[in-house]
């Protein structure tokens, strides 16, 4: 009989803080600029050089570590991890090490419909490491590589999670719900394409039943949440063929390949003692007062989940239409906002959600640049029968681009409703005598050739005619 294997996956989370300058130095974090500007004696660890905390940075790591539900520590210390690589210029990093900024914690999520709680092994800072542009396609075939000491001293925040996770699924399902909290705390943008938010991850497998780990994988460069998702389902298949053959996983650390869609060894797997930390020379223990925990815990927003609630309870919505309005903080902000003024809450959100999230996109425009009140103008002018529904979808694109109050433009461009049968009846006319085989149709009894004929006056109106009103004309004028 085959044996069948629990997946047992802990995740650790790297996030680049958004502080001005660096953790221990006064050098610029803007991204993107000429290589190796960025940097000072401190950055590069030269002779002489003393770092110096940032308080900005610090002020972020305990408001996330708050969010997370972790116990911040009011005293911790900072250490040397010691390793040779190219992207290290000190040849060490300043980490923290078995005296962390914070410890504990979770996140719930929720997972085929049921909420579960991811736990926390601990929160804690250190410095970024540089970043190496390899001349090739990957680092295998590079014949050199280049390195960027911009980023090397960033203010980088680590969040480790427990074993906790199963599936390469519900990794990718933490990792989202763990951006929007971030995203809630201001704390990092989170642009996965720009490295301010990476992730690396454990994983291993052990027989159904058992509670003692398997040899553990590290698998590294997953640059989406997809990829890691891919990147840990191949893993679990992989690790499965070899014990199922009666093979020995090798801990080992893996590089995630995007174009192969596979793991590739990269090099033995660390211990904790190969890093030989001790504490950093250089700096005090980190004392933090019980007044600056609780100043930063006063200063957290509503957090994603306790928003979704409100959401669900104070304006009646369901569940997915909470979620979408929640999962990015100013989306919500700006329904709130509109909500002030328009109380058909469900109304409102299918149109956050349909037609103008469709605009945005389309006109690459953020929601932070609408005001609320032009889309509860447009939407009572719909309400009120000034205008048409597709003169009204006609003008929430015009709004998006301009930025125009609804009324105005329907003043500018005469889309007021046309309704009438002194106005309407000359169009239908000519529909009627336009389209003699439709109207054969609806004398048989076809219904769908009434809507085509409504369809022909309402673009002949531009849009603008009544079309119940056209409907009952268009009818009573074949019979």
């Amino acid at each position: 009989m085959k044996m069948k294997y629990d997946t047992v996956i802990g995740l650790e989370i790297h996030l680049e803080l958004q502080t001005h300058s660096k953790l221990f130095c006064g050098c610029s974090t803007t991204f993107g600029q000429e290589p190796n500007i960025n940097c000072c004696p401190i950055c590069l660890g030269l002779p002489g050089s003393l770092p110096v905390f940032n308080r900005r940075a610090i002020e972020l790591a305990v408001s996330v570590a708050l969010a997370l539900n972790s116990a911040v520590q009011q005293k911790s210390r900072f250490d040397r991890k010691n390793y040779f690589y190219p992207d290290l210029p000190k040849g060490y990093q300043i980490s923290q090490y078995d005296q962390p900024l914070a410890r504990g914690g979770y996140l719930e999520i929720e997972f085929d419909e049921e909420s579960r709680r991811i736990n926390l092994e601990r929160v804690h800072l250190e410095e970024e490491a540089g970043k190496l542009m390899h001349a090739g396609d990957s680092i295998f075939d590079s014949s050199y590589s280049l390195v960027d000491y911009n980023r090397a001293g960033i203010a980088l925040l680590e969040i480790v999670t427990k074993p906790d996770i199963h599936s390469g699924r519900e990794a990718r399902l933490f990792l989202e719900d763990l951006r929007t909290l971030l995203l809630y705390t201001g704390a990092s943008d989170c642009k996965m394409e720009e490295g301010s938010l990476r992730c690396d991850a454990n994983i291993s497998l052990r027989p159904v039943g058992s509670t003692a780990l398997g040899t553990r994988v590290e698998v590294k460069n997953m640059n989406s949440f997809r990829a890691v998702e891919m990147a840990l389902n191949y893993e679990v298949k992989r690790q499965e063929e070899i014990l199922s053959a009666d093979g020995h996983i090798i801990q080992e650390t893996c590089h995630w390949d995007e174009e192969k869609k596979e793991t590739i060894p990269l090099r033995g797997k660390e211990g904790s003692s190969d890093y030989r930390y001790f504490p950093e020379p250089d700096l005090l223990p980190l004392t933090l007062e019980a007044s600056f925990i609780e100043k930063q815990s006063a200063l957290l927003p509503e957090l994603p989940r306790q928003r979704r609630v409100r959401f669900k309870e104070h304006y009646g919505l369901n569940g997915k239409e909470a979620t979408l309005l929640t999962e990015n903080r100013t989306l919500g902000d700006f329904f709130e906002a509109a909500a002030n003024d328009y109380s058909d809450y469900r109304n409102l959100v299918k149109w956050i959600q349909g037609d103008l999230l469709y605009q945005l996109r389309e006109s690459g425009k953020s929601v932070e640049q609408i005001e609320p009140g032009l889309l509860v103008e447009l939407i009572t002018l719909l309400n009120n029968g000034n205008i048409t529904r597709p003169v009204a979808k006609e003008l929430l694109a015009e709004m998006v681009l301009s930025g125009k109050s609804p009324h105005k433009l329907v003043q500018e461009k005469g889309l007021g409703r046309i309704s009438g049968q002194e106005k309407l009846l000359p169009l239908v006319d000519r529909v009627i005598a336009e389209n003699p085989e439709a109207v054969e149709n609806y004398r048989r009894g076809k219904e769908k050739a009434s809507a085509f004929l409504v369809g022909r006056v309402m673009a002949l109106s531009g849009g603008r005619a009544d079309p119940e009103e056209l409907s009952k004309l268009i009818k009573g004028k074949i019979s």
